[in-house]
């Protein structure tokens, strides 16, 4: 696992970028895989101002994403497919027909999540752009989720709908439930790049990088993959 510390979250994001940048340079045709969230969004940035000053291509990419809230369609402004299109796929070259997330409003979410895991089965990525929860779930892989899971649906924690009510209206619209690639899947990716930024990471980011690994602290599942990235601010990393 390799640590980069940088000063602030501008700085954070432009390394990790560089990374993704890397990959998709070496191989147009790469798979890469996002995560959403506030983290990653510098990294977008950086990505969409790479493409636009540098002309970085990604007409031949292939994209799957982490994890969809169940309940939203694709259109609904909270939804990840949302997300990803305004904070990224609307801004670069991507064919938005070779982007992906799983179908939170699919009619049986049991053959969404076979889909989806035969999806990425036949597209392992090349890179994964992870975040990390202040609990230390990878995509909605909450604590005690088990290594060898794979897509599934979700019930999320109490905390994670508290970390993530600030971006609705109010915590009583923020979906219970959602479907994620699960922790197999992610550590299928031939490389993985991780973002942490801000204090209330350190405990998570700590226990990622130097704690035991157990399904308690589903990042540290992390130190068994040979290519990892940790990318993370010096607040975010004030506890290693």
């Amino acid at each position: 696992m390799k640590v980069i510390i940088t000063e602030n979250y501008e700085e954070m994001s432009k390394k990790a970028a560089e990374v993704v940048i890397d990959v998709v340079k070496k191989n147009p045709n790469a798979v890469l895989g996002f995560a959403t969230g506030t983290s990653p969004i510098g990294l977008y940035q950086n990505m969409i101002k790479d493409h636009k000053e540098n002309g970085t291509s990604y007409k031949n990419v292939f994209t799957v994403n982490l994890d969809e809230y169940v309940g939203l369609k694709a259109d609904h402004d909270q939804s990840y497919a949302y997300f990803m299109r305004t904070n990224l796929f609307d801004h670069i070259d991507v064919d938005q027909k070779n982007t992906n997330l799983p179908i939170g409003s699919a009619p049986c979410l049991k053959s969404e999540c076979d889909r989806y895991n035969a999806l990425l089965d036949s597209h392992p990525q090349d890179v994964q752009v992870l975040g990390i929860g202040s609990n230390g779930h990878i995509g909605f892989n909450e604590p005690n989720t088990p290594f060898d899971s794979v897509t599934h649906l979700v019930d999320l924690t109490e905390n994670t709908i508290k970390d993530n009510s600030r971006l609705f209206n109010s915590i009583d619209e923020v979906p219970r439930q959602a479907l994620s690639m699960g922790i197999k899947n992610i550590m299928q990716a031939k490389s993985i790049v991780m973002v942490a930024s801000g204090k209330n990471k350190a405990e998570a980011v700590r226990g990622m990088v130097k704690g035991e690994i157990t399904p308690a602290l589903p990042a540290s599942v992390l130190q068994l993959h040979p290519f990892v990235t940790v990318v993370c601010d010096k607040d975010a990393a004030s506890l290693l």
